[in-house]
């Protein structure tokens, strides 16, 4: 059974025969319109990424025991949040597609659906961080740091729901193919983000120096200001969507349809985050020089990796788009171009990563050791990103016509059966060390990128067709 048969009472049509990938392949059209939208997203998720590294700098800047727990505080805080962040996921096909077939009851019943389980998990994840020190003793954490470390959690408990609201209102605009207003909100999120740590980290202004405990303190209050300058800056697109209130949106059946779509979003991401939490602890092993060689090429690999994301994105709106009206050609050029211009960004930076890496290692450290460890493990990187990359628009194409079940089995499969396993083999069983485990990591990645693009090949070849959340025939 599909993922749309799963959501949907009414029966699947018949299959339809396309040929391979051939079906898939894009105009310069196609690839101009996905660029269009790709860029300010992927801008959006590095302006998401650097608020993150403000709270660093400047908590680096108290004492190392405050880094520490900073560091051990996000890992926590997302291990518990990423499910929730995956599930509102969802509303990228049940919005997109509603926007498509120009259903505005459907994007309405979508956005206040998209709040009412914001609200629900807000709830799940604010109790799962209230016993962070606890948690972090059992795992054998730096005494010192626990406590510093729960507190921080603990702040950010505040910021939960406007997270996930943010997150609701982000997705909802981007699926309308709106994304000024994310952009304006998140740069300016950025400012107020490090005013707040300025304030509340070093005790300015009058406040106390709370050092990592403030930062927590400081993010939080950055989310209540990013949910309502988004709200109030896309006020006359969203007012539609969340006034009138309806009743049918709090309705048992599409909810749980909702969640059927989404919880598996949730898994995937709650997989993909802890696979690299789990590699960040085998590093720990390996002793200061391998985390820290390990933390250089993370970086990067990461930073570069919020191109594909924006990319995966855009693709998962325009596939839905094309799909709401019953466009299917449309929606499959849609996921080619995802997958040319991705491949085409990732191979770029890929051979960046190989050809100078010492330079690259170079920009992070002066520590001749580490920069070696670093230069090591980035060619590495550089193989591993193309499939990270792969994976990634697969992932958001397949989203776009619903199929969510299937790359969360993926997903499960090669990192957990195949990437971790063999990477900490290859490290300690034949003593590789920190190359290894990438190499691992790489060979879990490539698999859950080949699957994922066949699995693009056999999706995209059958019939495509609207998600439906509501018995009466209505998709939200």
């Amino acid at each position: 059974m599909t993922p749309e048969e799963a959501v949907s009472p009414v029966p699947a049509p018949a299959p339809v025969s396309v040929s391979g990938f051939r079906a898939l392949r894009p105009t310069r059209g196609d690839i101009g319109t996905l660029i269009r939208l790709a860029f300010p997203v992927a801008v959006i998720q590095v302006g998401m990424m650097a608020m993150g590294a403000v709270d660093t700098i400047m908590v680096g800047r108290v004492s190392a025991t405050d880094l520490a727990a900073v560091a051990l505080g996000v890992i926590y805080f997302f291990g518990v949040a990423v499910f929730g962040m995956g599930v509102l996921f969802a509303l990228d096909p049940v919005i997109s597609q509603a926007v498509g077939g120009d259903d505005r009851v459907g994007v309405a019943r979508g956005v206040q659906r998209g709040l009412l389980l914001a609200v629900a998990l807000t709830v799940v994840a604010s109790l799962a961080l209230l016993p962070t020190g606890s948690v972090l003793r059992f795992m054998r954490q730096p005494e010192e740091v626990v406590p510093v470390a729960a507190g921080y959690a603990v702040a950010m408990i505040a910021g939960v729901f406007p997270f996930y609201g943010f997150n609701v209102f982000r997705q909802s605009l981007q699926a309308m193919s709106t994304v000024g207003p994310i952009l304006v909100t998140v740069i300016l999120a950025n400012l107020f983000n490090a005013f707040c740590n300025w304030v509340l980290v070093f005790g300015n202004l009058g406040f106390p120096a709370m050092g990592a405990v403030g930062s927590g303190w400081a993010t939080s209050l950055s989310r209540w200001f990013m949910m309502l300058m988004l709200l109030g800056l896309a006020w006359p697109l969203l007012r539609p969507t969340l006034w009138p209130l309806r009743r049918e949106a709090a309705a048992m059946g599409p909810l749980v349809r909702f969640l059927r779509l989404g919880a598996p979003i949730g898994v995937h991401q709650w997989l993909e985050f802890g696979v690299f939490g789990a590699a960040g602890l085998f590093m720990g092993w390996l002793g200061t020089v391998a985390v820290a060689g390990h933390q250089i090429a993370l970086n990067l690999a990461a930073l570069t990796f919020m191109v594909p994301v924006g990319i995966a994105q855009a693709a998962s709106v325009l596939v839905g788009q094309a799909v709401g009206r019953e466009d299917p050609p449309a929606a499959r050029r849609a996921a080619g171009a995802g997958h040319v211009v991705g491949l085409g960004f990732m191979t770029c930076t890929a051979l960046m990563f190989l050809t100078v890496p010492e330079g690259l290692a170079r920009l992070y450290t002066s520590d001749t050791a580490v920069m070696a460890m670093a230069a090591t493990l980035i060619p590495v990187a550089g193989i591993f990103q193309v499939f990270d990359g792969l994976q990634v628009v697969a992932s958001g194409t397949l989203r776009g016509v619903g199929d969510t079940r299937v790359p969360m089995l993926v997903s499960l499969v090669g990192f957990w059966v195949v990437g971790l396993p063999l990477g900490f083999w290859l490290a300690f069983g034949r003593e590789m060390g920190p190359v290894g485990l990438w190499w691992g990591l790489a060979a879990g990645l490539a698999v859950v990128g080949v699957l994922l693009a066949f699995r693009v090949r056999a999706r995209f070849g059958r019939a495509l067709r609207r998600l439906v959340m509501d018995d009466e025939g209505h998709a939200a």
